[in-house]
């Protein structure tokens, strides 16, 4: 299984606006996923009140890129996202089966 973990850095004056997308467009969206075996949303905490998370776990790479596409190692940014995202991080493990 494939671990991937999604940062976003939001502009102050969108913080809630992105919340709100996140919750309600994204989630829903992602959970319908083909292959998708969970995902954890993350909301800001005091100390980093514009970061924003997503922990998604993947059965495989390919399930990944049929929803990410070939890129698959780059952000999928939904439309939805234009002018709310300052910065994108994006990262992937292998998950530790057992551990």
């Amino acid at each position: 299984m494939i671990v991937r973990i999604f940062r976003a850095v939001i502009f102050d004056e969108k913080i809630d606006e992105f919340r709100t997308f996140m919750l309600e467009t994204a989630l829903p969206l992602m959970k319908a996923q083909p292959g998708l075996v969970s995902i954890s949303p993350c909301l800001p905490r005091r100390e980093n009140p514009n970061e924003f998370c997503l922990v998604m776990v993947w059965e495989t790479v390919e399930a990944l890129a049929a929803f990410a596409g070939e890129d698959w190692q780059k952000p999928h940014v939904h439309p939805d996202e234009a002018g709310i995202v300052k910065e994108r991080f994006l990262h992937h493990y292998d998950l530790a089966e057992g551990a």
